[in-house]
């Protein structure tokens, strides 16, 4: 059954519930624009108005922190002298990708208060873009991240990357992202539909046939599972390392019978390299607590029982997304020594006291050892 729209003059859906009309999901679209509404929406209820002004309420909340928080770290880590080096970019880029991310959300807005998909194909097309970006991208920085900590921890002589190299890794991050955003927004492979309470876009995980279901499995491997199984393995090498280095220091102690091998300097040191990769590993796990539930979602859409995936059902693991991308800043506020230090120093309001010895050892020119200034890292 329809609904009429008087100013339109065109038929809307809605269905008859108990002898009361219910719009149904797609209601306010033109009928020119209902091919982007997936079969499997139209037979769902549209949510009530003040649904779209709660998700709007939380959705700006997380707007400003997010720009706020990976404002700060962008600014911090990129004028501060102590921490430009090569290990901080991927930071950097991190932190660029979450802004990307809150670059939805101010779209969001604007669909959540008209209902539905402004912009409708171009403008669905944007946000899903902008998403794919910054989550693919937040994947593969993630285990740039988790490489680079390993390195540094495990081999500091050497380990440590140089700018140079380090910028050879960002520009991959983003060569990454480029085909899983770029062949659905064309329509090469795939493509981009309104998802949920149709105020938010992403790639089409639900039309039954084998082409989505290939494209799927394949988003799935590259900006899932290929970054979460090297995120794996370097963080379970450092840990390992770690560990082994620890035991070797204690069982060399107890021969020389003393209470400790390592001296002050080099103890601060290496404790707070481990506080910056507890750091990356604490953004690494609120990664996997925001793409997991995506992920679950995209695959029972493919190859799964489509009945479970109500719109409200979707609309949760995409705000886990922005939610995550508001906090991986305050992470390193909270475990970064030498970003803590520059906090303190420039924004003595937020509170935070870093001891200042403390001092990472990613800085350039620095090594949790000494050695001659002809071999420290330049």
């Amino acid at each position: 059954m329809f609904l009429l729209n008087e100013t339109d003059a065109v038929l809307l859906p809605a269905a008859r519930t108990g002898g009361e009309m219910v719009k149904l999901l797609g209601w306010n679209l033109p009928p020119e624009q209902m091919h982007l509404v997936h079969e499997h929406w139209k037979d769902f209820p549209a949510p009530p108005y003040f649904m779209h002004l709660l998700l709007a309420l939380i959705y700006f909340v997380l707007m400003n922190v997010s720009l706020i928080g990976n404002g700060i770290v962008v600014w911090i880590f990129t004028t501060s002298k102590s921490l430009r080096n090569g290990s901080n970019m991927f930071i950097v880029n991190l932190a660029i990708f979450d802004l990307l991310m809150m670059c939805e959300m101010p779209m969001f807005l604007v669909n959540a208060f008209s209902e539905r998909l402004v912009g409708y194909e171009t403008g669905c097309a944007i946000y899903a873009a902008l998403g794919s970006v910054s989550g693919i991208g937040g994947a593969i920085s993630n285990a740039v991240i988790a490489y680079d900590r390993y390195r540094t921890i495990s081999n500091p002589l050497e380990g440590r990357m140089n700018r140079t190299k380090a910028s050879l890794f960002v520009v991959m991050t983003w060569l990454w992202t480029v085909p899983f955003t770029v062949m659905p927004m064309f329509n090469i492979w795939g493509r981009y539909i309104p998802e949920g309470y149709l105020t938010t876009c992403s790639f089409d995980y639900l039309t039954d046939d084998s082409d989505t279901r290939v494209f799927v499995g394949c988003i799935f491997a590259w900006a899932y599972a290929i970054p979460m199984v090297f995120i794996c393995y370097f963080y379970t090498r450092l840990f390992g390392h770690v560990r082994q280095h620890e035991n070797m220091l204690k069982n060399q102690a107890r021969k020389m019978n003393i209470e400790s091998l390592a001296a002050n300097r080099n103890a601060n040191a290496e404790a707070a390299e481990i506080r910056i990769a507890k750091a990356a590993f604490t953004i690494f796990f609120l990664f996997v607590c925001a793409w997991t539930p995506y992920a679950f979602v995209a695959m029972i859409g493919a190859f799964g029982d489509k009945t479970i995936l109500t719109p409200f059902f979707t609309m949760i693991p995409a705000m886990c997304c922005k939610i995550v991308s508001c906090l991986d800043p305050w992470v390193y506020a909270i475990s970064h020594p030498r970003y803590r230090q520059e906090l303190e120093k420039r924004l003595p309001w937020l509170g935070i006291k870093e001891a200042p010895d403390n001092v990472s050892t990613t800085e350039s020119k620095q090594t949790v050892v000494s050695e001659p200034p002809a071999n420290a890292e330049t």
